[in-house]
């Protein structure tokens, strides 16, 4: 049985949106392969946070899961068992909170149906369709059709530039069976970022009735020699000659567009370190709109080699500054 997804991301129930979302990108981080370097454990803990995120990432899924515990998947079918309790003169166990009450039973006349703590034996749930198809088929006898099985759904690792995350791409991969399909990564990608493509995933078991799952992209996005991400903005440094920096000036500041850059106003004094911010030119917006900015820090450079003059001036520099 999975543990409970809220303590897995380490949130509480009642967590908004935005707090499940920044919870799930920081693990995801943490325990990415690409991070962990092959690390099992780390591996095994990444496909938790996953999991717990595909749920509580999602408000309907999430919904279900608050109502059904590990059994949110099969929510459908304790619905549907509760709308026909009625007419059974109570199916025990059907309360509040976890389904069935705990140890989850029923008993009409001297037929007992045991389901196990929570279904928690019960390790193929598809037969609950053949139970319920008897329980609640429909009236005269007849019993109710089952539904199609559906193929599961698979997840695939896979590694992007900075600068492939700055505009977008594609890449080419190989599903179950051996057939290639070609994927597109959009902009805006992060480390854990999951790129769902809906019926790529594992062909069902029986394909003429049953739909294939669906294939999850997890998102790694390498280190730039350049740039530092830092969430949607960038960080880099900007060359500036120190007597640019002395008197003002523009010097040129590197983008991820590959561009020739961007100018830059240097006002005079500006001191090393000094970060200017450029509104709108960072990285795009994973599923949102707009963009990050760019922080562009100065980094004064002397001139190589000095020559003479420059020497000499220098040293003018000096003595004013030691007279002062």
């Amino acid at each position: 049985m999975p543990g409970d997804f809220y303590e897995i991301l380490g949130v509480p129930r009642d967590a908004s949106d935005k707090d499940i979302s920044s919870a799930y990108r920081k693990l995801a981080r943490q325990f990415h392969p690409d991070v962990t370097g092959g690390d099992h454990d780390a591996e095994a803990r990444f496909k938790e946070v996953n999991a717990a995120h595909d749920v509580l990432g999602d408000p309907d899924k999430r919904a279900a899961y608050n109502r059904w515990g590990d059994q949110w998947e099969h929510a459908e079918q304790l619905e549907e068992m509760q709308r026909q309790r009625g007419g059974f003169g109570g199916f025990g166990g059907f309360g509040g909170g976890p389904p069935f009450g705990g140890q989850a039973g029923a008993r009409q006349g001297n037929i007992h149906f045991d389901f196990g703590e929570q279904f928690g034996d019960t390790s193929d749930l598809g037969d609950l369709g053949d139970l319920f198809g008897n329980l609640f088929g429909a009236r005269g006898g007849s019993r109710a059709p089952q539904a199609p099985t559906r193929g599961r759904d698979i997840e695939h690792n896979l590694s992007v530039s900075l600068r492939e995350a700055f505009r977008g791409t594609t890449r080419t991969i190989q599903r179950p069976g051996g057939s290639r399909i070609e994927v597109t990564i959009p902009p805006g990608v992060d480390s854990g970022s999951r790129i769902k493509i809906s019926g790529k995933g594992e062909d069902s078991p029986y394909p003429a009735q049953g739909q294939p799952g669906d294939l999850f992209l997890i998102i790694g996005v390498d280190e730039d020699p350049v740039f530092e991400r830092r969430g949607d903005d960038v960080h880099v440094f900007v060359d500036v000659p120190i007597v640019t920096a002395a008197l003002g000036g523009e010097a040129v500041v590197r983008t991820l567009s590959g561009s020739g850059g961007l100018a830059l106003k240097i006002p005079a004094g500006t001191q090393n370190g000094r970060v200017f911010r450029l509104t709108g030119q960072g990285m795009p917006r994973f599923k949102r709109e707009g963009r990050g900015d760019i922080l562009a820090e100065v980094s004064l450079q002397l001139p190589e080699p000095l020559t003479p003059e420059q020497i000499e001036l220098f040293q003018q520099l000096r003595d004013l500054e030691g007279g002062a």
